[in-house]
């Protein structure tokens, strides 16, 4: 028999199907469409569980300690286009993090709402200009504590339980010694999804 494969299935081919099996079977097409769903789940679940933290974080990763001013880790955001930094500290342990919204609040910008991105904040700040400030201060004084880390040989589905559950944008990577290895964000779990996507695009055209 040959294969066909098709992601648009509807419920009419699950009848058909039934009607080709020319038997007796104790299943409804409910039944079978809901079967057809787990099998996908669990067949993805499969084939992205042997992704591991290490295999899709990005580094190495820029960090500044809790005695670095503001202005200077502004720059150091700004430089390497990124939204986020590890803090360390002089054993190069990680402390805490900080992020572009906690730059945004010590400038005066009002970025704090929880549903606005960046974006929204930037496009708010030029319709309604406010007075801004210089940085002022130390990383210590916005850098947010003790944050959230995953191990390295952690999986793709375990990190994104984490920022899930933590309601994250970005996941420092550590060792067992609080070490910073790497960082994984929303940007490299889209990635990973895409290359997914244009994988099983090019197996289906073979």
């Amino acid at each position: 028999m040959p294969r066909f494969k098709c992601r648009n299935l509807k419920r009419e081919d699950f009848v058909n199907a039934l009607k080709e099996m020319e038997t007796f079977i104790d299943v409804s097409v409910d039944d079978l469409m809901d079967l057809n769903s787990k099998i996908e789940k669990y067949a993805y679940l499969r084939t992205t569980g042997s992704i591991r933290v290490a295999d899709l974080m990005s580094h190495p990763v820029a960090t500044v300690r809790a005695s670095t001013s503001l202005a200077e880790a502004a720059h150091v955001l700004v430089t390497g286009k990124i939204s986020g930094l590890p803090v360390v500290d002089d054993r190069d342990k990680l402390v805490g993090v900080i992020t572009e919204a906690d730059f945004l609040r010590a400038l005066g910008v009002p970025s704090h709402h929880p549903t606005h991105s960046l974006w929204q904040t930037l496009e708010n700040m030029f319709a309604h200009p406010v007075e801004m400030q210089e940085p002022d201060g130390l990383v210590a004084d916005l850098m947010i504590a003790d944050p959230v880390t995953v191990l390295p040989d952690q999986t793709l589905h375990e990190v994104l339980e984490v920022m899930k559950k933590n309601k994250i944008k970005r996941v420092i990577v550590c060792d067992q010694d609080r070490r910073v290895l790497g960082i994984v964000t929303r940007s490299d779990l889209v990635r990973v999804f895409f290359d997914k996507i244009r994988k099983s695009s090019t197996d289906e055209s073979t």
